[in-house]
């Protein structure tokens, strides 16, 4: 069985190395951590004293790990959730922060649990969560990525230059949208034909 540590060092292989795309919020970024993380946490890594992207060229894949592991699983009490949970969940939080449990909070909503969504777990969305899992045992993690992938589509429908994430410039499956399948059993993959029908309208 993996370990998280395991998981998280996934997560860095697939973020890759530093990158600073003017188009990404996130702005520069290295295995994933990106130099917001690092001003939250007040890592300065070359000890100038301030937090730049210099100190995110910095960042070790060990370091990078220890992050996550600290303030992206066992921080927001990923680690109480199912554990079927817990690969796709800590990806996406990695990748887009509490919007990962607001997406899962709202999917629970949705199968009848009367929670608040508001991108923190506490007792009430662990409690819900358990109670879905118990009712949808094999369903719950491929409910949560189709809904992942959803909120990517929804995203780049909205802004444009989020839309080469969701789709290649050959018109196949962007990054953002093989990356949530990864966590979905393949029979729930969308076809080429499916994707391409979901992103038409993006000219």
């Amino acid at each position: 069985m993996k370990t998280i540590q395991d998981i998280a060092n996934e997560i860095i292989a697939r973020e890759g190395g530093y990158v600073d795309d003017p188009d990404d919020l996130g702005g520069a970024t290295k295995f994933g951590v990106t130099i917001g993380t690092l001003r939250r946490l007040g890592i300065d890594n070359d000890g100038d004293g301030r937090v730049t992207s210099a100190d995110v060229r910095l960042i070790s894949k060990e370091q990078a790990c220890d992050i996550f592991v600290d303030h992206y699983f066992n921080g927001p009490r990923i680690d109480e959730l199912p554990k079927v949970l817990h690969a796709s969940v800590f990806d996406m939080y990695v990748n887009a922060g509490s919007n990962a449990v607001r997406i899962l909070q709202r999917l629970l909503v949705d199968m009848g649990q009367r929670i608040v969504v508001d991108g923190v777990i506490g007792q009430q969305t662990i409690e819900a969560c358990m109670i879905a899992q118990s009712l949808a045992p094999d369903h719950l993690n491929d409910a949560f990525g189709i809904a992942r992938r959803n909120y990517y589509y929804a995203l780049a429908d909205k802004r444009p230059k989020s839309r080469k994430y969701a789709r290649r410039r050959d018109g196949g499956k962007g990054g953002w949208i093989t990356r949530a399948e990864e966590f979905i059993s393949r029979r729930y993959h969308l076809t080429d034909a499916e994707h391409a029908a979901r992103v038409a309208s993006w000219g």
